[in-house]
């Protein structure tokens, strides 16, 4: 029995060999596919890094020429002011002085409410 049993036995040991064999691929395989996957992984998002990075380069300089528009309008806008504050001051100077030696030269001595009189 013993050798009859003994073909069936190195059949399945056989089989259990090859199964091995393609496990032992299939991981291999799993592994490679893993690492490839990484590997690809890694380059898009250097290539993705490198297209952002270029983008906000180019935002960069678009808007570093909009400061210098903004500036310079905000130097406009200033000067302008200035010259109308200037003309106010000019056109109002006298008036504004005649009112403020008015009230400094009548004086109307008053008591004050919260003073008391013993």
């Amino acid at each position: 029995m013993a050798a009859s049993n003994s073909p069936g036995i190195q059949t399945l040991l056989e089989a259990e060999k090859e199964a091995s064999k393609i496990v032992q691929k299939a991981r291999t395989y799993r592994v490679q596919r893993l690492k490839d996957a990484r590997a690809e992984a890694a380059k898009e998002i250097e290539e993705l890094k490198a297209s952002k990075n270029e983008a906000f380069q180019n935002f960069e300089q678009e808007h570093a020429g909009s400061s210098d528009q903004t500036s310079h309008r905000v130097e406009v806008e200033t000067e302008q002011k200035r010259v109308e504050i200037e003309a106010a001051f000019a056109k109002n100077r006298g008036a504004v002085l005649d009112k403020l030696l008015d009230t400094v030269f009548t004086v109307e001595p008053k008591i004050h409410p919260n003073a008391r009189f013993n």
